[in-house]
């Protein structure tokens, strides 16, 4: 159905209200179409429907024999046909099969067709984890450049620039290789000119990362800003948004995600790398026909791509899996499930082979817990998961209402200016605060981190008596005055984060939301931890302690209540429950700490439901205008087919194509009168007996191949519609054939059908449009964008806001 005006010439480019967006000037250019050839199959057989007319067929050029570029393929911002792609593919598949059988070489080329997805899926891992390892080593090095430079090699970040150092180990980050900018400038490192100097270049440095950033997306790939996850389910659901996972994307994205992360802007890289995979997905695909020429194949794709970039993202392959079937996708039948599964394992093996972090370990905040947990500890883990629902729903309609302020006033025209700003604010605050400074990965691992005897950061530094050891196990103990250091700042720290993040996500640099999420929540519940954990130390003789918390016992893990803490705070915003649980199992391989996990994340989701209905990336969704139809939703009101249908009772009657009595001129002036992206064919206007439903595009493709190709079509040239055309008087014009572009099993309901019935039609076959009759008779039209004007409506929203902003 919704197909816009192509032809530059005689029919204008335009759009339609049939149409899912409408976009002023947007046109199509055919050099490009490459990108979606027309498929062999539709255009064998047409011959078959041409040159049965009785004068000059003869000697008829069949214009069809050719595959004519452009049928049965999609402008921009159009929804696929997801029941004629998946029919497409079930034809081509029986033909390979049939063939299969004549010769050794047709038995060898379908083998490799049923290979060719799992060689895909082997490509896609490999580039994902390699791509996924450059931004991981690219931004531990940047991050660290913007505090000093290592000597012995400017390529090395801290860490790496001291393994060779004799330092001792609590000296470790002040190995005489690596110079901060102060030492390196006026040759020593303390007093007040060298801190001012540290804190100037470190401004100065995140200002240049992130200025670079904006302007690179600016000037080569707009697409490129965001966290892609919202345009990607809604690219999954059947939309086309050309070169939103195109090769410049890629490039620039990968680049970008790196400069906006080492410019210490409170963002996250995990989010962008799922649309880095399913760039990489969508580029691969072209290697194969089977995947380049069919949308609805292309998308299984891009699913299995999004599971392979959170495996890369954090190191969880089965979490990855989970989140593409319970967040991104669509369509997700079993045979993705398995090659989604096979590209996650490949991208995460590929990273683990590359180290980026020098542990072994896929991700910087990897952690290991070895003490169990109490039943009664679920009360705080209960308590976490309720201050991580009203932080997500806090959160998404402050940054939803910040997002439109952006788009309906004038900051939204300057987009450098705001990134220069937003990164300006939040470098002068973050470098007094030692962790806010760090990078978010970092401060998310020394968060989760579990005290040992040989830490020397501030959250450890507890009253040491070694009298009471036990094994590796340290006792809970009495907390120093380096603990409480730690503690103001982290809620200073978390009060920042809080407030700076909801202006961070949305800008035009690549922004993720995953890291900022669980950083306030592992600040949140790191306190919480550390107050439980001393609450139990000097009151152990409570009846809440007294039955498993004795004095000199270690029974409360501070880390493990950051980690509860962050997987509520990431399912407050994205309403996630069973991939986020698994997520976070994989990041600390600790089986026993799942029913803590589920407990804060179901909390979680329940109180931000109980607020407002929609995660993140849903809001963003419908901010956006973008025509998805979610399939998580009930619709549960009393309205009927004819209800929604147009034309409505005070419109003029629905625009239709007779099949054997309108000339090419007749077509050519409705064409060019509406701005449908498709016209349903009737057997005469008196009659309205439907026959079929053809898309405006495939005739203006066809008629403008026809006056090319065949020979005496002319303005007066009848166009058929039907299998046989009658006998033409000697001096008629030839006859235009055209029952090959026609659908003839267009999906039709009677005026009287439920809108719960015809949504759920939408929803499940994934249609364009559907055709109203009553009695057999063709009544009007209901295309996916009265659909979702309607629910719109009844939510009391703006039914015009369903439009590509």
């Amino acid at each position: 159905m919704d197909q816009k005006g192509y032809r530059r010439g005689s029919f204008q480019s335009s759009t339609s209200d049939e149409d899912m967006l409408e976009i002023a000037g947007a046109s199509l250019d055919f050099s490009m179409a490459d990108d979606d050839p027309p498929l062999d199959r539709e255009m064998g057989g047409f011959s078959s429907y041409n040159g049965g007319g009785m004068n000059g067929t003869s000697t008829m050029m069949d214009f069809l024999e050719e595959p004519l570029p452009g049928v049965g393929t999609y402008e921009d911002f159009n929804t696929i046909d997801w029941v004629r792609e998946k029919s497409r593919d079930r034809d081509r598949h029986r033909e390979i099969t049939s063939r299969s059988k004549e010769s050794t070489w047709a038995l060898i080329h379908s083998v490799s067709d049923a290979f060719s997805g799992w060689l895909l899926m082997l490509l896609i891992g490999l580039l994902a984890g390699s791509l996924a390892g450059l931004i991981d080593i690219s931004a531990h090095w940047m991050t660290d450049l913007k505090e000093g430079v290592c000597l012995a090699g400017f390529w090395f970040n801290h860490e790496h620039c001291c393994w060779k150092s004799n330092t001792t180990f609590t000296d470790r980050d002040k190995c005489p290789e690596w110079k901060s900018w102060s030492q390196l400038i006026l040759g020593h490192g303390e007093g007040a000119f060298a801190y001012i100097l540290n804190y100037f270049m470190y401004v100065i440095w995140a200002l240049l990362f992130s200025l670079l950033a904006v302007l690179l997306v600016k000037g080569f790939a707009p697409y490129a800003c965001g966290s892609g996850i919202p345009e990607i389910k809604t690219i999954l659901s059947g939309f086309i948004i050309r070169g939103y996972l195109g090769k410049w994307t890629l490039i620039i994205k990968t680049i970008t995600l790196v400069l906006a992360v080492s410019s210490g802007l409170s963002l996250g890289k995990e989010g962008p790398l799922v649309h880095v995979a399913c760039c990489c997905g969508n580029i691969l695909c072209h290697l194969f026909t089977k995947y380049r020429k069919n949308e609805a194949k292309r998308r299984e794709v891009l699913s299995a791509a999004a599971a392979a970039g959170v495996s890369v993202a954090f190191g969880a392959p089965i979490g990855g899996v989970l989140f593409s079937l319970e967040e991104v996708s669509y369509y997700f039948p079993l045979k993705t499930l398995w090659r989604s599964f096979f590209a996650a394992l490949v991208a995460a093996f590929t990273l683990r082979s590359i180290n980026p972090f020098g542990n072994s370990r896929l991700v910087l905040f990897y952690v290991e817990f070895h003490m169990p947990w109490h039943l009664l500890e679920l009360v705080p883990f209960i308590l976490l998961g309720i201050f991580g629902g009203l932080w997500g729903a806090f959160f998404i309609r402050s940054n939803i209402a910040w997002c439109r302020r952006r788009k309906t006033t004038k900051l939204g025209k300057y987009p450098v200016l705001e990134v220069f700003v937003v990164t300006a604010i939040t470098a002068v605050l973050a470098f007094p605060n030692e962790y806010t400074r760090m990078s978010t990965s970092e401060l998310i691992s020394e968060l989760f981190n579990d005290c040992g005897i040989l830490d020397s950061s501030k959250l450890c530094e507890y009253v040491n008596d070694f009298n009471s050891t036990k094994g590796d196990d340290l006792p809970d103990r009495a907390a120093g005055p380096g603990v409480y250091t730690a503690m103001w700042q982290l809620a200073l720290a978390l009060i920042m984060k809080v407030f700076i993040t909801i202006f961070t996500f949305g800008m035009k640099v690549p922004s993720g939301l995953f890291i900022p999420s669980m950083a306030v929540g592992a600040i949140a519940g790191r306190l919480l931890g550390v107050a439980v954990e001393q609450l139990a130390y000097y009151h152990h003789d409570w009846a809440i302690f007294s039955g498993w918390c004795s004095q000199g016992a270690d029974c409360i893990t501070p880390g493990l209540y950051a980690m509860v803490g962050a997987a509520a705070c990431l399912g407050g915003v994205t309403r996630m429950t069973v991939s986020l649980v698994v997520i976070m199992f994989e990041l600390t391989g600790g089986l026993e700490y799942i029913v803590p996990l589920m407990a804060a994340a179901m909390t979680s989701k329940w109180v931000a439901d109980a607020i407002g209905r929609e995660g993140i990336y849903d809001a963003h969704i419908r901010l956006n205008g973008y025509p998805f139809l979610e399939a998580k939703e009930e619709f549960s009101h009393k309205t009927l087919a004819m209800d929604v249908m147009r034309p409505r009772r005070s419109d003029p009657p629905l625009t239709v194509i007779t099949q054997d009595s309108m000339t090419v001129e007749d077509v050519e002036t409705i064409i060019n009168e509406t701005t449908y992206s498709g016209y349903p064919v009737v057997v005469s206007r008196e009659s309205q007996r439907l026959v079929g439903f053809v898309l405006r595009r495939d005739l203006i493709i066809s008629i403008e191949n026809a006056r090319k190709k065949q020979d005496g079509i002319v303005s007066t040239s009848i166009i058929y519609f039907t299998d046989h055309s009658p006998p033409l008087p000697p001096s008629s014009p030839s006859m235009l054939k055209l029952r090959s572009i026609l659908d003839l099993s267009p999906f039709t309901v009677t005026d009287q059908t439920p809108m719960e019935i015809v949504v759920d039609i939408f929803r499940k076959l994934g249609l364009r449009q559907c055709l109203v009759t009553h009695n057999g008779k063709l009544l009007g039209i209901i295309t996916k964008k009265d659909v979702l004007k309607h629910i719109a409506q009844l939510a009391n929203q703006d039914p015009d806001s369903i439009l590509f902003n």
